[in-house]
């Protein structure tokens, strides 16, 4: 529905009306959210050398190999905004729409609400990169080889090499032709991706040796200071991991939480190959896909009814399993 009106030449059109862009994600950024962003920039500065475009957002060690970030610029009402793979207003990092002369979202989350003056939401695609290379595609911004790398570890990322129920035969058409448009080492960006320092493979076993299971399928981790001190790793790289333990015969939904000691809450990231999830995320200041989603809870009492609504959503979806 959003390609009838030509959604593409609505958002080029704005991208070269404007002199100054803003370019944000969402809060707790993961390859896809960084790629997307960051790609984007570069290819409109590649395509509009006199433009001043802007990457914004709180940095994430664990991708630094991803690209820069800036600094958001004092004066932003005379600026375009455009937000990728954000789908509502709380989970922007260090941007407000309403401060800017106007506001585009490009996202492939399910809508939760408006929060841009345009929007070009598209849940079947696999990610926020994959929306990125369609409009490159297809408008005359200017693709680069290093755009092209973050945007392709961007697909890779959110699909978990292409082994999510989101990825379709145009998720494989789009990536072809971006390989053979670039020539692109995908070998050496997998590398990037995966590559895994020893401690913190030490401390991927020591959460799976601390994982709370219960009898309904649900696994989850509070992860205190003292293990991430001990293992050398931060609270962005724990929560990150949540990507590692798919495929565990015993387990449904899988949940990382830490200690968040500058915004004063917990925050996790909660997978699951069955039950839905996003809809009890979004209880708790969180959301995402149906089995990929965030969460924040102010305390521990909260944690624990959070924990309880996932382990009823385990539950429930077993039931089904066997009435089926």
């Amino acid at each position: 529905m959003f390609f009838k009106d030509n959604i593409y030449k609505r958002i080029y059109k704005k991208i070269k009306e404007y002199d100054k862009i803003v370019i944000a994600r969402h809060v707790g950024a993961d390859p896809d959210a960084l790629a997307s962003s960051i790609a984007l920039r570069d290819v409109i500065i590649n395509t509009f050398p006199d433009k001043k475009v802007y990457t914004i957002g709180f940095p994430a060690s664990r991708f630094k190999y991803i690209g820069i970030l800036d600094k958001l610029p004092e004066k932003v009402d005379d600026a375009l905004l455009i937000v990728t793979d954000t789908p509502d207003y709380k989970r922007i990092d260090g941007a407000n729409p309403r401060d800017f002369a106007y506001s585009i979202k490009i996202d492939h989350h399910p809508f939760v609400e408006k929060t841009c003056d345009l929007e070009w939401i598209d849940d079947k695609a696999s990610s926020a990169s994959q929306m990125i290379i369609e409009l490159i595609f297809n408008t005359k911004l200017v693709m680069t080889k290093e755009a092209a790398e973050k945007l392709y570890i961007g697909v890779v990322a959110d699909t978990n090499r292409f082994l999510f129920y989101y990825t379709t035969p145009k998720t494989f058409g789009i990536m072809a032709r971006l390989i053979a448009d670039t020539n692109i080492d995908i070998t050496g960006l997998y590398e990037s991706l995966y590559m895994r320092s020893l401690k913190e493979k030490k401390f991927q076993s020591y959460i799976v040796d601390n994982f709370k299971v219960s009898e309904n399928g649900l696994a989850y981790i509070l992860v205190e200071d003292e293990a991430l001190s001990k293992y050398d790793v931060d609270a962005a790289t724990a929560r990150n991991m949540v990507s590692e333990f798919n495929y565990i015969d015993e387990i449904l939904v899988w949940a990382i939480f830490t200690v968040d000691k500058q915004n004063n809450n917990i925050r996790g990231s909660i997978r699951s190959r069955g039950p839905i999830i996003n809809e009890v995320a979004s209880k708790y200041n969180g959301g995402g896909h149906i089995y990929a989603s965030g969460a924040r809870v102010a305390n521990s009492e909260e944690l624990e009814k959070l924990v309880a609504d996932l382990d009823k959503e385990c539950f429930d979806y077993k039931a089904k399993e066997k009435q089926d």
